[in-house]
């Protein structure tokens, strides 16, 4: 059973803590559907004793005092409504037990401006990070050394998390309860939770273990734009413009840099979209090709089709039928 831990502390952004609580306590209602024992255990942690007043005016009991003894699998630190360096990210005994924990293994995820926990701790030195976009010039000040991905809303170094919203951490818990407790368990957590809203975390997080990443800044920085623009109808001409490079330059730099053309690894991403959208969403096959890109219908089938070897309905069907195939599912949950 994973032992996962939500910090809490007075002026807590409530959303920050409930949103990601109920997604895993939900872990837990699909493993009882399952004919499974619970899965995981919460605890909320108050970083100040006493009863806690979050953000609205809610106040909550924490289940557990802040205990540096205490070791967890995953701990989510939530946001402050207010300038998140008041108070406990700066308290040594909170900044050396994230160190032990990350140095244990233990995934770190700060909702929001939570990150300055990390920064205090020096977590985030030489890593990837992002923050709530108010504070994106403070954080940079605070924390030189960090490497602030300002258009990214989730970044991934390790076992490091960061997120710039709460939204955003949604899309991160669905992603670790993929990781710890499969697939199907979080499609079926995701659908109770808006699953159309939900945007697969392989395409919107930074990640320092990602193929694509190099010493280019140029094509690094093009890369992010396809990703945020591969809805659009793009030709070489547009990549050249926002690249300030000739197409002459950009082609022989892109593929140094990436292997491919700029034209082929622009397919690339919207057919991983593609894929994303067939399996984790009910959008009809003409909006799926729309969001990657295709307005027509037909080039989209054909161009997904040699992609992945069938068409999107037929991928569709062949993969929900996977997801859904699981022993001691009750039989409606199977069909």
């Amino acid at each position: 059973m994973k032992k996962i831990s939500l910090l809490a502390f007075q002026d807590a952004l409530a959303t920050s803590i409930s949103l990601p609580m109920e997604l895993f306590n939900a872990v837990n209602s699909v493993s009882r559907l399952m004919s499974r024992r619970d899965s995981l255990s919460i605890e909320l942690i108050g970083l100040e004793p006493g009863l806690l007043e979050l953000s609205g005016g809610l106040k909550v009991s924490p289940t557990r005092l802040f205990d540096p003894d205490q070791h967890y699998d995953i701990v989510i630190i939530s946001s402050r409504w207010r300038h998140p360096h008041l108070g406990s990210p700066t308290d040594p005994k909170v900044k050396a037990w994230l160190k032990s924990l990350a140095d244990a293994g233990s995934d770190i995820c700060a909702v929001g401006n939570g990150s300055y926990f990390l920064g205090e701790a020096g977590l985030l030195d030489g890593r990837a990070a992002t923050t709530h976009w108010h504070y994106f010039d403070d954080f940079a000040k605070r924390y030189p050394k960090a490497q602030l991905k300002r258009d990214y809303l989730i970044t991934q170094a390790e076992n490091i998390y960061c997120t710039g919203s709460v939204n955003a951490a949604a899309d991160l818990i669905i992603h670790l309860i993929d990781r710890n407790w499969g697939a199907l368990t979080a499609r079926r957590v995701a659908q109770q939770f808006s699953p159309e809203s939900r945007r697969p975390f392989s395409r919107n997080t930074y990640r320092v273990d990602r193929s694509d990443l190099h010493g280019d800044e140029t094509i690094a920085l093009l890369q992010e734009w396809l990703v945020r623009n591969m809805s659009k109808n793009l030709r070489l001409n547009d990549l050249s413009e926002q690249s300030g490079l000739s197409e002459r330059s950009l082609l022989r730099r892109f593929r140094k840099a990436t292997g491919q053309s700029p034209l082929s690894y622009l397919q690339r991403l919207r057919m991983d979209l593609a894929e994303d959208l067939l399996k984790n969403s009910n959008l009809s096959i003409e909006e799926i090709g729309q969001q990657c890109g295709y307005q027509d219908r037909s080039y989209f089938g054909k161009l997904f089709k040699d992609h992945a070897s069938a068409q999107p309905g037929a991928y569709r069907r062949a993969v929900r039928r996977k997801l859904f195939a699981v022993k001691n599912a009750p039989e409606k949950e199977t069909r």
